[in-house]
């Protein structure tokens, strides 16, 4: 086991990953990583004080040798790196080895001896001050969120703490997002049911040379503030280090706190923005001019909000920086252009819909709260009585339904964001106490309408397989709900039941699983039919607000667009007045 495990740097290595490492994803990508020098600064004086384990965020198997090249070229000390044992194949094996890469067996969990080696050699690392790093996430993002932490290497970390080893270990989030990736193409497929590809020499020269493809734009790292252990924990000697039920929740704690501010830290992408406003679309292809209008309701939103964003997102403000993202995107990546006619249209193919969500995906964190205010707006308006009561139990309930897609904050803190995305209308405490129309001139007057475009798939992915549970057995399998979620869904797109194809997703079905067993409805019970049957009622009300907020988005679409053609034409008067 030990032998396995072993790991250090060789003189050649050490310099040898960084290289490869850089001429493989500089095929595709601006070699030149962008970086926040502040924050990297702000690291360089934590490394002297502790060692830090680094817990980056994970999309593609690029990750792993990206770590390695910034540290390097920011004059960062090297890491020890945790791959799964099924890198370890051919000569990759004892390269990686000699490069600070330690490699571990995917599933320990029957054996308890190779548990206890590897606890030891993890305490071992830290005693002796090197750095670590991993996936907080585990495996790569299929969908472009944020997957939940995984505790496991990092419960090792903390007993290595716990027990004296190092007087304070930093946990350092590390985001790490990309303009384009090609695995998207690999991801789309994993989303129709397809099967994961075994690693080889096969795959991994077929890997390197989708890098050449084309152009995939730029690299983002960012380093936010680290989090100390000693600080979550406690001294080495207090409760956590004899309460095993508080030593987890403090872990969870710890890393929930990384993985959000690695989310605080990613900056929104161009590619993202746009891939929600084409998806949001439903196939019908979108002019220049309407969608650089459309985009600035966001932008303005985002900004106000300060959430980091790319260069290529704040060139969204102008329409050459636009027709840019379109280019980079156009080809099937995932966007089709029409330009044979009379002004080029931009669309996103029925077929191409899976790997625009993976780019959508990337941004709704940033704005899932004000999505979830649109929904309990539309939630409320329909109640006659107290629609203060139900616009906050519907926001918690919506909350309590999305905790397994989304990072969320507690629920004091939900609360006060929430009454600061009110903040648009200045009465709003009156007029949503009025209830029905004053509710509704409430949602027109927001900007921007973006539920629709952010959580639908979400909603119908947990619609589908609520339907698929009517009359099913109690405690069906994963892989059999999935499969029959996947052939109704598709049922349902052909018969136009389902208005997208990203909604039938077997990445989304897995979490939906979580949904109802969280639901209590995957447990015989004499009321269990009864109960599911109520769950599928629910959520077609939700999707049934997120049609009228849908319907009141696009209204104001139409009518913005004939407002900015009045400007120059003002025989368009007239027409904006009778659709208003």
């Amino acid at each position: 086991m030990l032998d396995e495990l072993s790991t250090g740097w060789s003189r050649f290595s050490v310099d040898f990953i960084p290289k490869v490492g850089r001429a493989i994803f500089s095929r595709g990508f601006d070699p030149n990583i962008d970086y926040d020098r502040e924050q990297v600064e702000s690291m360089r004086h934590a490394l002297e004080l502790h060692p830090a384990v680094l817990l980056f965020s994970h999309r593609s198997y690029l990750d792993g040798v990206i770590v390695p090249v910034a540290m390097q070229e920011n004059r960062l000390p090297p890491v020890h790196t945790f791959a799964g044992i099924n890198l370890a194949f051919g000569l990759m094996g004892p390269i990686f080895r000699h490069s600070g890469v330690i490699f571990i067996r995917r599933n320990i969990a029957g054996d308890p001896l190779y548990k206890y080696v590897l606890k030891e050699y993890v305490g071992y690392i830290v005693e002796k001050r090197f750095n670590l790093n991993w996936s907080i996430e585990g495996t790569r993002s299929r969908t472009g969120k944020m997957l939940p932490p995984k505790l496991g290497l990092l419960a090792y970390v903390a007993d290595a703490y716990l027990d004296g080893r190092s007087e304070d270990i930093l946990l350092q989030p590390v985001s790490i997002s990309f303009d384009q990736l090609h695995e998207t193409a690999e991801y789309a497929a994993y989303a129709r049911g397809g099967e994961k590809t075994p690693e080889g020499l096969s795959w991994l020269y077929h890997y390197i040379k989708a890098q050449g493809d084309r152009n995939f734009g730029k690299i983002y790292v960012r380093f936010p503030e680290a989090v100390s252990m000693r600080q979550h924990l406690g001294p080495a000697t207090g409760e956590v280090a004899t309460d095993p039920a508080a030593k987890r929740l403090a872990l969870q704690k710890m890393a929930f706190e990384v993985a959000w501010r690695i989310l605080r830290a990613t900056p929104i992408n161009a590619n993202g923005l746009v891939s929600a406003l084409l998806l949001t679309s439903r196939g019908l292809a979108l002019t220049l001019d309407q969608l650089h209008h459309t985009l600035q309701d966001g932008l303005d939103y985002l900004e106000r909000k300060q959430i980091p964003m790319t260069n290529s997102a704040l060139r969204l403000r102008t329409q050459e920086g636009v027709r840019a993202a379109l280019d980079a995107m156009s080809g099937g990546h995932p966007v089709t252009a029409v330009d044979s006619g009379r002004q080029p249209v931009w669309y996103i193919a029925p077929q191409d819909e899976h790997e625009a969500a993976f780019y959508r995906n990337t941004t709704i964190d940033a704005f899932l709260e004000t999505a979830i205010v649109e929904l309990a707006l539309a939630h409320a308006a329909k109640v006659e009585s107290d629609p203060v009561e139900a616009f906050w139990s519907q926001a918690m309930r919506l909350r309590d339904l999305l905790k397994f897609e989304f990072y969320f904050a507690d629920s004091a803190s939900f609360r006060k964001h929430i009454v600061e995305e009110m903040s648009w209308q200045a009465n709003c405490e009156q007029q949503l106490a009025e209830g029905g129309e004053a509710i509704y001139a409430m949602l027109r007057a927001k900007r921007p309408i973006i539920a629709g475009a952010m959580l639908r798939p979400f909603l119908e992915a947990y619609e589908l397989v609520a339907d698929v549970l009517r009359g099913a057995p109690a405690e069906i399998s994963e892989k059999e709900l999935t499969k029959l979620a996947l052939g109704v869904g598709r049922q349902y797109i052909a018969q136009g039941r389902i208005r997208s194809n990203e909604s039938v997703s077997a990445l989304l079905f897995t979490t939906a699983r979580q949904v109802v067993a969280d639901q209590k409805l995957l447990e015989p019970a004499p009321d269990l039919e009864e109960r599911r049957l109520a769950f599928l009622a629910e959520l077609r009300s939700i999707l049934a607000d997120l049609a009228t907020v849908d319907s009141i988005g696009w209204i104001k679409f139409d009518l913005r667009e004939l407002q900015r053609r009045k400007d120059a034409k003002g025989t368009y008067v007239i027409e904006a007045l009778e659709a208003e």
